[in-house]
């Protein structure tokens, strides 16, 4: 049997991984600038994070949401602390995709309506609804198609104000990510964040906050919308959430009520899941991740701006993209074959870099120390072999 493939791979195989590094199967190492694409919060396989799920592992790994799951509640306690959200509720899922589903059908549930505001490059899953918000034809299957979702240009004040004047007593929910992962590392404003704040508690609209990529602390906030001052009705999280352990969830403000069999998981919130989630929240306490991506961020943006070549540096925290010129289209490339450094992208011309949060002063001097030698590499005449 093949794999089905509909991913584009890079010819290496990862079997180790430690901290901000990774090797391959013949122990090369690679600088991890990546995470996972934004999934690894703390480290790779770190020593707490392991030995919490091993010890789990030992007692019980797996049983339905049909009795108690004390880890639950241990779960939502801590993470209502770590967020600054302890009125809310905490359903517990297995993705971000599910969590964003999740998250807009509770919105039309809330209100009994069915218009969707995204945005343009909107990113927030692949399964129904999600994808139906996902501003990209080509993963839309014709079942997925819909009438209920409108895509309004991202940070654009005028066009929203506008929508809700012409359409405000239908609209179910507003999604928006408060720094667009996939769409490039675009930041929302924050004036944009608390004018949706305003619009959706003017005309009864569900405020939905994906923060699946640019939450958990990434940004140098629990948040991303926190730095706006404004409160979202429900947050979506997953990706760093679990380090690696497929968790996610939605954060539910008070006001939203709850209904025996309005949600539903199997795997959700299960205690595997729930003992990984903890980890990753007890060492983000411990080591104060959140305020050392905030610091290792500004470092690494102040840093990226001095480099010439590079275009548009911007995000917050440990999540950063940069523009990068024709001239140093392979740039991304060059720094993984040739320096051994993972990072993400962004089409067409975006670098992005999702590093873990606890990426050491380090391994930061040493992303740069790759980045400069590999776009002089670049710049470099190439030079004819005689």
């Amino acid at each position: 049997m093949n794999l089905f493939d509909v991913y584009p791979l890079n010819n290496i195989t990862i079997t180790k991984a430690l901290g901000s590094y990774v090797w391959d199967e013949n122990g090369v190492q690679y600088l991890d600038m990546y995470g996972g694409h934004a999934v690894i919060s703390i480290g790779h396989t770190h020593p707490h994070w392991v030995r919490r799920i091993e010890e789990q592992l030992e007692k019980i790994a797996f049983y339905s949401n049909s009795v108690i799951i004390p880890l639950q509640k241990e779960l939502a306690d801590k993470l209502g602390k770590l967020s600054g959200k302890e009125d809310y509720q905490l359903f517990l899922c297995n993705s971000g995709a599910e969590a964003n589903e999740n998250a807009l059908k509770l919105a039309s549930f809330h209100n009994g309506r069915k218009k969707i505001v995204s945005f343009d490059k909107a990113f927030h899953g692949r399964t129904s609804l999600a994808v139906a918000a996902t501003d990209n034809k080509n993963i839309v299957a014709p079942v997925n198609e819909t009438g209920n979702v409108v895509f309004l240009p991202f940070n654009d004040e005028k066009a929203i104000q506008e929508y809700f004047n012409d359409n405000g007593k239908e609209i179910c929910a507003v999604i928006i990510e408060g720094i667009q992962g996939v769409g490039g590392i675009r930041v929302a404003n924050e004036s944009f964040l608390k004018l949706i704040r305003n619009l959706c508690d003017e005309h009864g609209a569900v405020y939905i906050a994906d923060s699946v990529q640019c939450g958990y602390g990434r940004t140098g906030k629990f948040f991303s919308h926190d730095y706006a001052g404004v409160n979202a009705d429900i947050y979506t999280m997953a990706k760093g959430m679990g380090n690696g352990f497929p968790v996610g969830g939605i954060l539910i403000a008070p006001h939203i009520k709850p209904k025996h069999g309005m949600l539903g998981t199997t795997f959700g919130g299960n205690h595997l899941a729930c003992a990984a989630a903890l980890a990753v929240l007890e060492v983000m306490e411990d080591e104060k991740l959140v305020e050392m991506a905030k610091q290792r961020g500004m470092y690494i943006i102040n840093k990226l701006k001095t480099i010439e070549g590079l275009e548009n540096v911007r995000g917050k925290g440990l999540m950063i993209g940069f523009d990068v010129p024709p001239e140093l289209k392979d740039l991304r490339k060059k720094l993984l074959e040739n320096y051994n450094v993972f990072t993400g992208e962004a089409k067409p011309n975006v670098i992005r870099l999702l590093p873990s949060l606890a990426l050491s002063g380090k391994q930061v001097d040493e992303f740069f120390e790759s980045l400069n030698e590999a776009i002089e590499q670049i710049k470099e005449p190439r030079l004819e072999k005689i």
